[in-house]
Formats: structure tokens, sequence, C-alpha cells
């Protein structure tokens, strides 16, 4: 790794929090009535087998501010917990993404970090694609979330689920402990944790571009070759997300959906974590990349209430 400590040791960073466009597949419904979808949802519950499509349509196009106030209507109306209603009348995966949906996109971040490091062994996937791919702002808004749904720093969770490197690089993402403009020397893991963190994203960029001048290699060729393990997936993770994050998304959900069966766990994940944020540029990316829709591939390779769950929250084939 050590010339590509020296490359990146030279570097002077600008930090960087850039507000980015949303690209939304559900999005706020106009003519909307709490009273009504939390009284459609009570008759569905209530109805024998349980109509799975009634609360799929109503909570898969409204925006989490509207999910908040159908979950108050209800409330009102039932006399009782939403979240307890649908955790009592679905189940499979169709449960996990309608329980997903009721909270904020910070809030169903926090809950899955906090799964990803509870019990026995770490889920390094989960921890890896959310703390290396959200941005500077989403990164503060899960940790204060996390912080008032779990009463700890998720920063203290995270080091005593982790350790060595891996750690210190995951660490130094969700504290932005590194000052802007200062140049850097130092060498091996140290320095990349360093760089990597800046998350100045035109910026690196630029030196992913000058990097390819100075190496024979392209940087994540040079990942691979220098670093293996969680250190590997994090830092392609980062170098994906900082080149094109909702191309990042498309790989990764078909990754998921590739063979028999999807890997529901990653599937719901990402459709629920993006729909209000770039779903829809991640449809593109998909189309673009994959010669086929993001739409087809989940009809495909799903079934049943899930997949209706999942093609609502796509929004339209390509």
């Amino acid at each position: 790794m050590a010339m590509v400590s020296e490359f990146l040791g030279q570097l002077t960073l600008s930090y960087g929090a850039e507000v980015e466009p949303k690209f939304p597949t559900v999005v706020p419904e106009r003519d909307f009535d709490p009273s009504k979808d939390a009284a459609r949802i009570e008759t569905a519950i209530k109805t024998k087998g349980v109509d799975e499509q009634t609360i799929i349509d109503i909570l898969t196009r409204r925006s989490t501010e509207q999910r908040r106030e159908i979950a108050f209507e209800y409330e009102r109306i039932a006399k009782k917990d939403l979240m307890t209603a649908l955790k009592g009348a679905l189940s499979g995966p169709l449960e996990t993404l309608m329980l997903g949906l009721m909270r904020s996109t910070a809030q169903y971040d926090a809950s899955e970090l906090k799964a990803s490091m509870k019990g026995l062994g770490t889920d390094e996937e989960t921890l890896i694609e959310i703390v290396c791919s959200r941005n500077y702002k989403e990164l503060e808004e899960i940790k204060k979330v996390y912080k008032d749904m779990f009463k700890k720093e998720v920063e203290k969770d995270i080091a005593g689920d982790t350790s060595g490197d891996f750690a210190k690089l995951l660490l130094a993402l969700v504290q932005s402990l590194y000052e802007a403009g200062v140049k850097r020397k130092g060498t091996d893991v140290a320095t990349w944790i360093s760089i990597m963190s800046q998350r100045s994203v035109p910026h690196l960029q630029k030196v992913f571009e000058r990097y390819k001048r100075y190496s024979p290699y392209d940087i994540k060729e040079s990942i691979r070759k220098e670093v293996k393990g969680d250190m590997e997936k994090s830092f392609l993770t980062l170098v994906e997300c900082f080149e094109n994050r909702q191309l990042y998304f498309a790989n990764k959900l078909n990754d998921a959906m590739k063979g028999k069966g999807a890997k529901e766990k990653v599937v719901t994940r990402i459709m629920v974590s993006r729909c209000e944020v770039d779903l829809m540029k991640i449809r593109t990316e998909f189309k673009k990349q994959h010669k086929r829709s993001l739409y087809q591939t989940i009809a495909e390779q799903t079934k049943g209430d899930y997949q209706n769950a999942l093609l609502s929250l796509c929004g339209g084939d390509d």
C-alpha cells in the first residue's frame, strides 16, 4: 500500500457536506385523508385472512410524514398502536418491509445498524453498506436518531462490536473526525482512513482521476491488491459511492436478486431506505447497467404480497 499511501498523503482535501437533490419514487399523496386511510387499514386487518393488498396500496404510496399521521389516526380510531397491529396481521418479508416503512429513513437506518450489532456476531455487510454509503448529512441524522431510540451513542456500539482498522474506519466516518484543509502525512491504512472519511465527493472524484496518472491501476484495483476482508469491502463501497452512489445501490440490488430467490433482507433494506431519497435514479442506473428494468427484475425474482409491495415502492417500469 506504500505507493497509494504516498499519493494520498500529499493531498489537501476540502471538507464537503454537499446537499444532494432527491429522486424519490414515493412522494406525498395529494388527496391525503389520514382518517380514511387509518379506517381502511383497520378494516383490512380485521378482514378474514387479512386484506394485505389494501395495506400495501396505502402504506407504499404515502410519505413518511403521512404514514406518521395515519398511525396517529389509527391509534385514535382503533385504540391500539399501528406497528403492533401490523406485526399481528402480517408475517415474513412483507411484515419486515411494512414495519420498515413506518419509520423515517434515519430511524430505519438506525434500527438496521442496531440490529447488525445485536447478539452473537456482527452483520458486517449491513454495517458497511449504511456507514459507507450514507452522506455526511444522513449520518449526522442517523447518529441523533440512534441516541434518541437506543439511549446510546452509535460510536460506542460500533467500537464495542468491531476491532482494528475496520473499527477505526467506521468510527472516523461516523464521527467526521478529520479537520479540513490540512495536508496529511501518513502511511498505510491510517492515510486511507483520513482521506476517505473526508467525504468531499467532487474532490474525491478528482482524486481518483488523478490517481490513474500516478499508478498503472485504478483506485479500486489498488484497493483489491492491497487490503482484504472488511477493510477491502468498506473502501470499495466508499469509492463506488463517491463515484456514483445510485449505481452502487443498483448493483447491490442486482446482486441480491441474482440466481434463485432474492436476498430479501438486502432488497428490503435498499428499497425502504432509498424510496424517498433516490430510488428513481437507482432505477435509471439499474436499467443502464443491467439492460433490464428494476421493476422486471423484482417481478421475476420475488413473489406474492412481498413482490406487490416492492413493485409499488419501485414506482413503475422503465
